[in-house]
């Protein structure tokens, strides 16, 4: 395969890239690649098999210690003729992303956004890898510590931001000096995927190095996390799946880097002001129909504002244009699945039973759901206690700081989150009191920026993506030191 084949559905996707080779689909079962607004299929893939983990794993270790051996500015070049090709590439890519994933043109440029700025920082990585020297207790002795690649990096990567969320783990891990092997999601093998493996075969990968293995998760999930070549393993999902991700991992004594799932709140105080408040809460809950893991899960209002909060949300969420994702008008396009669209009607109507009142939404058409306000809820509703993962906002009332960041702790995650004061010293004590890896001031949890750390706490992940903090859990270190003298010994 080449890159004069056009980025589109049918060009080409159906085999596997294995040790830098384009792999005939041979006997392997097929997975279906379906439009989530059309649900027609638009390609299909093979589903990869243990034999094929083993062979790009293999394959990725066996080319990594050359690799490792280039120099800074080879490594930095694959990573920066990468991002050219994405430049070049662009609206082919929001298009796959469209047909694909359900992104509206929105989300496509922002995930493009997001995924060429963690490129542009993976590049500089090489020329950051830097050691230190160390005075020594030994008299002659000289000590350097050095840091060096991890080794092997596998990376399962889910269907949400496909191509942000596996770029940011490829990219670093490659220009850090290790070999990588990628399972995409099972929903999202071009754009979580193989699409990364023609941008870094046009950008001139070394044979072998980068690998990628569609496949369902329940058939190659274990293989993946638990195979005894990986040293890292770089997995973004639900928390559940991710604490088996983590033991699988932990087997082999490799480091699992997670970043899991969320529910995180919009804090809106007395003192806020309210058309900023909504303007964020809007965007907060609905990019990419709430299908993000930091998007806003709850919404916990002031009891003061709370009703025009309420009547202003609901105002914006109703007229929010919905429909097919390859309109460049539309907002609200399909969530991922039928699974994912009854999860979602599911929640909304559990909370309804349980006394919330719903002000807008609450149907779907197709895989379309309605963007979707709920008042009158509380904390332990369906739509506010689950990571819905759906364009529902629910919107929970409070009295008092204490009782807002009483309320927003009131969950396993700790992702992200926002507050919205004009005075900033009370925003920032709530936001101080919140235990979650992320806040945001006067602003929504949907941020992203590639040189500042990313990731959560409690059961919202370990470690963290971004910045010097990806390549801190992408490398480790090594002491050489030098005796330049003879040394005494005691015996």
């Amino acid at each position: 395969m080449t890159d004069d084949l056009p980025l589109t559905p049918d060009s080409g996707w159906n085999a596997l890239y294995l040790g830098g080779e384009w792999s005939d689909p041979g006997d392997r079962e097929s997975i279906a690649v379906e439009n989530p607004y059309t649900r027609e299929e638009i390609a299909s893939v093979p589903a990869g098999t243990a034999d094929d983990v083993d062979e790009a794993y293999e394959s990725a270790r066996d080319a990594q210690e050359s690799w490792a051996r280039q120099p800074p500015q080879r490594r930095a070049g694959l990573i920066t003729a990468a991002l050219e090709f994405v430049r070049e590439h662009r609206e082919e890519i929001a298009e796959l992303l469209a047909l694909e994933s359900g992104s509206t043109a929105v989300k496509s440029d922002a995930e493009i956004q997001t995924a060429r700025g963690m490129m542009q920082e993976a590049a500089s990585y090489p020329f950051r890898m830097k050691g230190q020297h160390a005075e020594s207790i030994v008299p002659g002795k000289e000590n350097v510590v050095e840091r060096v690649p991890a080794g092997v990096v596998g990376v399962i990567s889910p269907w949400n931001f496909p191509l942000h969320l596996s770029m940011r783990a490829v990219a670093p891990a490659l220009a850090a000096g290790n070999g990588v092997v990628l399972k995409p999601a099972s929903n999202t093998p071009i754009t979580g995927g193989l699409l990364l493996a023609r941008i870094f075969e046009a950008a001139g990968v070394p044979e072998g190095l980068f690998s990628v293995v569609p496949g369902r998760g329940s058939e190659i999930g274990d293989e993946i996390a638990g195979h005894e070549i990986p040293r890292v393993l770089a997995f973004t999902g639900s928390t559940e799946i991710g604490q088996g991700v983590a033991k699988q991992a932990a087997s082999n004594n490799a480091l699992p880097a997670l970043e899991l799932g969320g529910n995180n709140v919009h804090v809106v105080t007395e003192n806020a002001d309210l058309e900023r408040a909504v303007d964020g809460g809007v965007f907060g809950s609905f990019l990419h129909q709430g299908q993000a893991c930091i998007s806003i899960n709850r919404h916990l209002v002031h009891e003061s504002l709370y009703d025009d909060y309420v009547g202003m949300l609901t105002d914006r969420a109703a007229n929010l244009p919905t429909g097919d994702p390859t309109d460049g008008d539309t907002i609200i396009g399909p969530v991922i699945d039928e699974t994912q669209r009854d999860t979602v009607l599911e929640f909304v109507e559990e909370t309804l039973d349980s006394g919330a009142t719903l002000e807008t939404g609450g149907e779907a058409d197709g895989l379309v759901v309605e963007p979707t306000v709920i008042s009158d809820a509380d904390n332990d509703m369906a739509a506010a206690c689950n990571e819905h993962f759906g364009p529902i906002a629910p919107v929970i009332p409070y009295s008092s700081d204490e009782e807002a960041i009483e309320l927003a702790n009131d969950t396993i995650h700790g992702l992200s989150g926002s507050v919205h004061s004009e005075d900033i010293a009370q925003a920032r004590t709530i936001a101080d009191g919140i235990e979650t890896g992320m806040i945001h001031i006067n602003d929504q949890p949907i941020n992203d920026e590639p040189h500042v750390p990313f990731g959560g706490t409690k059961q919202s992940g370990l470690g963290r993506y971004n910045a010097e903090s990806i390549l801190d859990e992408l490398t480790t270190t090594k002491w050489i030191s030098v005796q330049r003298e003879s040394r005494n010994y005691p015996f």
